[in-house]
């Protein structure tokens, strides 16, 4: 009972300091600079650093796994659709031939044999599902056993040499350089107003004078909730082959005149250990702040997006660092 009766008056000096606090920080006023929002017209430009890939890149991995007898390439190789690459233990492929030739014998006496009626429909179809099956895995050992280029393109590596085991590694990688592509992360802002088969534009530092066509071929139809971005499948020509897998570039989409609000840079704010901005409006002379999207970076200025931030509002881009929600305002230079 003596207990309780000496934290009670602990408790009630607490709950009289919180509410001092928070009425000394409500009397707080800071002095502010703002500025009435108003849009303006820019020409609506994103750009999305990224790196190239070829447009396709296969790993040459048969589905055989043994002895590799022969190598036909080195690194740096251009090969044709076609072209041999790999030849493997023949041993399989052999002994599987040798049978479906047998079977294709039997196959042919049983077919005149099934005409004469002197054999049975059972008897024949014994025969001819093995000879079908026999002649399936002559085909899929044929082709795993001598490895042809399924597109046109250049060795990017080599893992094996002759008389080695492969073991499920890809023996050679074989990638398509004369047209490339680029995944681009779009803020989910312009999701609208991107399109499948718009035209952008690339650039490399390694060819400063020089801008590289391409086309969205494919829009990504979700969101990544936690980048909230979408991404784009840019395709790239590359016919005299300036570019290379790897590259750096700089993708620059175009997307026409809009009107935006943009702000100072420098007056945005960061929440500290996140990615997360915001602003302060002045609200009848109280801080209100604002989580805001940024937008396109123009020169100094930055557009910012948000239902709160609309033409008219009074903006505070002075004396905003601190400044905390609801702290009374006392606006010393306002710009119009």
């Amino acid at each position: 009972m003596k207990k309780s009766l000496f934290l009670l008056p602990v408790a009630m000096m607490a709950l009289a300091c919180t509410q001092t606090t928070t009425t000394t920080e409500k009397e707080r006023v800071e002095q502010v600079s703002t500025m009435v929002l108003q849009t303006r017209p820019v020409e609506r430009m994103i750009q999305v650093s990224s790196n190239l890939q070829g447009y396709q890149t296969v790993n040459i991995a048969p589905s055989l796994q043994g002895k590799i007898e022969h190598i036909y390439v080195e690194v740096g190789d251009r090969m044709n659709e076609g072209d041999m690459l790999v030849m493997m233990d023949e041993n399989q492929y052999t002994t599987t031939k040798l049978t479906l030739a047998n079977l294709t014998i039997e196959k042919q006496r049983m077919d005149a044999l099934l005409e004469s009626g002197s054999v049975s429909q059972q008897s024949y179809d014994q025969i001819k599902l093995s000879y079908d099956q026999t002649k399936e895995s002559a085909e899929f050992l044929e082709r795993n056993t001598y490895v042809k280029a399924p597109l046109k393109g250049v060795i990017s590596a080599k893992n094996y040499e002759d008389g080695e085991l492969y073991a499920g590694q890809p023996i050679v990688v074989l990638t398509e350089i004369n047209k490339l592509k680029t995944l681009i992360a779009i803020p989910e802002t312009y999701f609208p107003l991107v399109k499948e088969n718009m035209k952008l534009t690339v650039k490399s530092e390694i060819y400063p004078d020089k801008t590289f066509p391409a086309t969205i071929e494919v829009v990504y139809p979700t969101i990544d909730p936690s980048t909230h971005t979408f991404q784009c499948k840019v395709v790239i020509p590359n016919r005299e082959e300036l570019l290379r897998p790897g590259m750096y570039v700089t993708t620059t989409l175009g997307l026409g005149k809009e009107e935006v609000i943009a702000v100072p840079y420098q007056s945005v704010e960061k929440l500290v250990g996140a990615n997360d901005r915001y602003v302060f409006l002045n609200n009848n002379g109280y801080a209100q702040r604002v989580a805001v999207t940024l937008g396109q970076r123009i020169d100094e200025d930055v557009e910012i997006i948000a239902p709160e931030i609309v033409p008219g509002a009074e903006y505070v881009y002075v004396g905003q660092h601190k400044l905390v929600d609801g702290v009374k305002l006392n606006v010393v230079n306002n710009v119009e």
